[in-house]
């Protein structure tokens, strides 16, 4: 199971690449996901990093399951099209493709954010607003599963 987690400060160096946090690194079980991953375009127009093995079961996955013809086409040539397969360097840095980085606007101050399955690039600023537009809705949330944890468990006994 992949469970990423965290939200990690980088700045993009002058040569378009960014350090991909150890911390968020050794969450991955490179025998099972992979060492290499797909930069892709995902929901919202945000770039996110997937290790290899999982991006290729989800896109794989995807496009039998879509009802009409021409949404599998569609999502097999948008998704294939705008992946990109990259590796890390030594000092585990991404280099981050200048048309993916543009589609993404993203700037030099970034926050990785770990999503369950996949890593997020985010514009700081942007992380920053989206928290604050979104913790209420969350701390709400949070408090509900919260409570059905302890009710089920109280029903156990």
């Amino acid at each position: 199971m992949l469970l990423l987690t965290g939200e990690y400060q980088h700045v993009v160096d002058g040569k378009s690449r960014v350090l991909i946090s150890n911390k968020l690194r050794s969450q991955i079980d490179a025998d099972e996901h992979g060492s290499n991953f797909y930069l892709v375009l995902g929901a919202n127009g945000i770039l996110c990093l997937y290790p290899e093995k999982y991006f290729e079961q989800v896109v794989l996955a995807v496009a039998p399951r879509t009802t009409a013809p021409d949404e599998a086409v569609a999502f097999e040539r948008i998704s294939f099209a705008l992946a990109s397969k990259v590796e890390l360097d030594a000092q585990g840095r991404l280099l981050l493709n200048e048309r993916l980085r543009k589609r993404a606007g993203l700037k030099d101050h970034i926050t990785l954010v770990g999503v369950r399955d996949h890593i997020e690039l985010w514009n700081r600023e942007n992380w920053e607003q989206y928290l604050a537009d979104h913790m209420a809705q969350y701390q709400k949330q949070m408090s509900q599963a919260r409570q059905v944890v302890l009710q089920e468990q109280n029903e156990e006994l």
